[in-house]
C-alpha cells in the first residue's frame, strides 16, 4: 500500500540537480559504484549522461549490514560487480536515499574488500536525515524530510524515468 506522495518532490529534478552538482566537481575518470537497486540505476544514468570516461560497478550491501540479524536478509540479494580495480581510484558511491547511513557503512566496507582507493565520495539523490552513524554526502538531489515510519522509494519505469514513492515501513 502506498501512502500519498502528492508532497514528493519529482524525481526527475532532483535527478537533474545532483548531476549538477556532481557535473563539475568529480573526476574525469571517476568510478561509480551503485548500491542496489536504486542506487544502481542512478550511477548508471550518471555515467551516461555526466561527462568524463566513468565505470560502472555495484554494491550488494546485504551481507555487510550491521542491522542483519534485526532487519533479516533481502529476498532480492544480488552479487556485487566492480569490474574494474579499486586500488587507488576516486570513488563515488552512488545511493537514492540516506537515511541512517547503515547502507553506505555497509558499501564502504564492501568496497574495501576490493582494493584501497584513493578517494571515496557519496552522491545521495534525498538525504532523509535521521542519521544514526556519522555519514554525509558529498552530493544530494535534495534533503527531504519523511516520516520515520515510512519508507522512501525510486522506482524506474520502462523509459528509464525515475520516481518517488512512499510505502509504510516494514522490519524486513
Amino acid at each position: 500500500m502506498t501512502t500519498d506522495n502528492l508532497h514528493l518532490p519529482d524525481a526527475e529534478a532532483l535527478f537533474n540537480d545532483l548531476k549538477a552538482q556532481m557535473a563539475p566537481a568529480i573526476a574525469y575518470d571517476a568510478k561509480l559504484i551503485g548500491v542496489y537497486s536504486g542506487g544502481a540505476w542512478l550511477a548508471d544514468r550518471l555515467a551516461a549522461e555526466l561527462d568524463g570516461e566513468h565505470e560502472v560497478g555495484y554494491i550488494d550491501v546485504s551481507f555487510y549490514r550491521d542491522d542483519l540479524s534485526t532487519s533479516g536478509l533481502k529476498s532480492n540479494v544480488r552479487s556485487t560487480q566492480i569490474p574494474f580495480s579499486v586500488q587507488g581510484a576516486h570513488i563515488v558511491i552512488v545511493d537514492d536515499v540516506l537515511f541512517t547511513g547503515r547502507s553506505i557503512r555497509a558499501a564502504v566496507n564492501t568496497l574495501f574488500d576490493y582494493g584501497r582507493p584513493a578517494s571515496v565520495q557519496l552522491a545521495v539523490l534525498v538525504d532523509r536525515g535521521g542519521r544514526e552513524l556519522p555519514i554525509a554526502a558529498n552530493y544530494v538531489g535534495a534533503p527531504l524530510i519523511v516520516s520515520r515510519d515510512l519508507m522512501l522509494a525510486l522506482s524506474k519505469d520502462d523509459a528509464g524515468k525515475f520516481a518517488l514513492t512512499t510505502e509504510p515501513w516494514m522490519q524486513r
